[in-house]
C-alpha cells in the first residue's frame, strides 16, 4: 500500500504549503494551543497510554506535524469516554480546525463531534470507525477484515483443515465490544473457522462459539484488557478441560488479549513446544514478538502504524491546502449516518522466521526490544 516518506525536502514543502501555519507550537504538544493558526491546528486524541501502540501512534504523529510547523495537541484518555469528550471539547476551544481522533467507544462522540462541525473542524477517524454521527470527514485505518482473515487462514493452514484434519480443540476470543474494529477482525478470522466448527474439526469445548458474525460481542474482552482475557482463559480451562483435555489453538484477535491468554496458559502448565497451542495476535507488539521467538505465540498480524500515521498526515496536508483527500474505499465503512471515505491500508502476518527482515530491518522494532 502507498506509504509517503517524508524526506527533510518534503517536510520543508509542507511547511511553506501550509503557509500560514504557526511556528510555535507548545513543546510537549499539549495543553494550551492557542500559539497556532486555524489551517495547521491540529488536535489528537487517543484511547490510552496502557497499549504501546497508541503510545507511539500519537508521537508520531505528533512529530511529524510539528516538524511541519504546526500546532498540535496531543491528549491520550485513559480509556475513558467521558475523558476523551472533555478533551476533544478543549481542542475545538483551542482552535482546533483538524481532529484526529481514535475513540474509546466510536457511538459516543456525536454531541462533540457538533460542536467540531459548529467550528468548522475536519474530523478524521483514526484505525477506529466513528459510528452515528454524519460529522465524520475522513477514516484511515488498515483493512480490519483482512486483519481477522489473515488469523482464521493461519490456524486453517497451520492445522491443515482444508484437507479434513482434525478435531482439534478452539477457543475463540474476540476484542472490546465498544470497539468497532472488534467486529471486522472477529468476521474476518470467523467466516475461515465457522464452516470448520460446524464440520466438527474444530471443537470448542467451552461452548463459547458465536452462532454468527454479528454474535461476537458475547465472547467481547472489554477494553481490550489482557487481565481479563487471562481471567477469562483461567475459567475455561478449569471449567472445560479436565481429565487431560488440552487446547489446540486460541484465536486471538490482538496481542494484548494474547499476553492474558498466554499467562493463563503457563499457570494451567503448558509450556512451549510441540504440543503448545497455536496462538494469533495483532500488533507485534515488543512482549508479543518475544513471545513468538520463544515459541509462545504462533504469530501476529503486523500493521505498520508508521506507515498509518504517514497516511494520516498525507491527509492533513491534502486538508490545508484545499486539496481533495485520496480515499480508496467508499462502500464499506458505514456508520450508521453516512458511509465514511476511508483510506484502507494492509496488514501482514508476522511470524517467527519474519521477526529479523521485516520488524527489525524496517525500523519497525529494535533487535534490543526483543532480545536479539
Amino acid at each position: 500500500m502507498l506509504k509517503k516518506i517524508l524526506t527533510g525536502a518534503a517536510i520543508a514543502a509542507l511547511a511553506v504549503g501550509l503557509g500560514a501555519c504557526s511556528s510555535t507550537r507548545p513543546a510537549d504538544g499539549g495543553g494550551d494551543a492557542a500559539g497556532g493558526t486555524s489551517e495547521c491546528n491540529v488536535g489528537i486524541a487517543m484511547p490510552t497510554r496502557s497499549l504501546e501502540r497508541w503510545i507511539n501512534d500519537g508521537e508520531q504523529l505528533q512529530k511529524k506535524l510539528q516538524d511541519a510547523g504546526c500546532t498540535v495537541d496531543l491528549q491520550y484518555a485513559d480509556n475513558k469516554t467521558d475523558q476523551q469528550i472533555s478533551q476533544i471539547q478543549n481542542q475545538i476551544s483551542g482552535g482546533a480546525k483538524i481532529l484526529v481522533i481514535a475513540a474509546i467507544d466510536g457511538s459516543t462522540l456525536g454531541p462533540v463531534l457538533e460542536e467540531a462541525k459548529s467550528q468548522n473542524a475536519t474530523v478524521i477517524a483514526y484505525d477506529r470507525l466513528i459510528n452515528g454521527s454524519e460529522n465524520v470527514d475522513y477514516y484511515a485505518t488498515f483493512d480490519n477484515y483482512k486483519v481477522g482473515t489473515l488469523q482464521g487462514q493461519f490456524i486453517e493452514e497451520q492445522l491443515d483443515l482444508a484437507s479434513g484434519a482434525g478435531p482439534f480443540n478452539l477457543e475463540p476470543f474476540a476484542g472490546s465490544p465498544d470497539d468497532n474494529n472488534a467486529k471486522f477482525f472477529f468476521a474476518g478470522a470467523w467466516d475461515v473457522l465457522q464452516p470448520y466448527v460446524e464440520k466438527g474439526q474444530l471443537v470448542v469445548p467451552s461452548g463459547k462459539a458465536p452462532a454468527n458474525d454479528d454474535a461476537w460481542a458475547s465472547i467481547g474482552i472489554q477494553g481490550w484488557a489482557s487481565d481479563k482475557a487471562q481471567a477469562e482463559m483461567d475459567n475455561r480451562l478449569s471449567s472445560f478441560y479436565g481429565d487431560g483435555k488440552k487446547v489446540n489453538v486460541v484465536l486471538s484477535p490482538n496481542d494484548s488479549l494474547a499476553i492474558g491468554i498466554e499467562a493463563s496458559l503457563k499457570s494451567a502448565g503448558y509450556t512451549a513446544g510441540a504440543d503448545y497451542p497455536i496462538i494469533t495476535g495483532q500488533d507485534a507488539d515488543k512482549a508479543n514478538v518475544k513471545a513468538i521467538l520463544e515459541g509462545l505465540q504462533a504469530m501476529t498480524v503486523w500493521k505498520d502504524t508508521r506507515a498509518l500515521g504517514d497516511r494520516v498526515f498525507t491527509m492533513i496536508e491534502q486538508i490545508t491546502a484545499g486539496e481533495e483527500v485520496e480515499v480508496n474505499d467508499t462502500e464499506t465503512y458505514d456508520n450508521g449516518k453516512k458511509v465514511v471515505p476511508s483510506y484502507l491500508l494492509t496488514p501482514e502476518v508476522v511470524v517467527k522466521d519474519d521477526v529479523q527482515t521485516k520488524l527489525i530491518d524496517s525500523g519497525f522494532l529494535k533487535a534490543s526490544d526483543v532480545g536479539l
